[in-house]
């Protein structure tokens, strides 16, 4: 599972990184319709998700005392359910400032290479416990790594539906 989990974080940053180049820079900052968040601030949101996830990989692990991938199913479940709407905690909440797309680009590199990196170098098996995941509780590191795989899956297919008001 984890070399899967490599394969399947570097190909969902290559479509995450095709997706926010579609945008034409004006379309980048641009609200599409009422209610809706830009397109740099969908982007933004995924980077302060999966920023953590860098953390959680460097953070220390403790033993795990059950099936490592016990939850990646159910995390999966939730986050690629297109029928239900998500609100995010205040610390992934995005901010209103308008952005430059080359350096959401290069962030967006940078942090999923360091996942990608990492998770190639330590036992993805061990729980971090500095952090609980509302409903799922303490989570391995290959499960945070699934979340965050999950999670940037829900919002390219967010952001694909923002490039139709285009």
């Amino acid at each position: 599972m984890a070399k899967a989990i490599w394969e399947e974080l570097s190909a969902t940053k290559n479509l995450l990184l095709q997706t926010i180049k579609d945008f034409k820079t004006e379309q980048f900052n641009t609200v599409p319709f009422p209610g809706s968040w830009t397109a740099v601030q969908v982007s933004e949101h995924i980077l302060l998700s999966a920023s953590g996830g860098v953390d959680v990989l460097q953070g220390e692990g403790q033993g795990t005392e059950r099936n490592p991938e016990e939850k990646v199913s159910p995390l999966r479940d939730l986050f690629l359910n297109f029928d239900i709407k998500m609100t995010s905690p205040d610390f992934v909440q995005p901010s209103d400032v308008p952005q430059d797309k080359d350096q959401i680009l290069s962030s967006v590199t940078d942090t999923f290479e360091a996942m990608i990196v990492h998770s190639q170098k330590l036992d993805l098996t061990l729980t971090y416990a500095g952090f609980e995941m509302p409903q799922f509780g303490l989570l391995t590191r290959l499960e945070w790594l699934s979340f965050i795989l999950f999670h940037t899956q829900r919002h390219i297919r967010q952001l694909g539906k923002i490039q139709t008001y285009f």
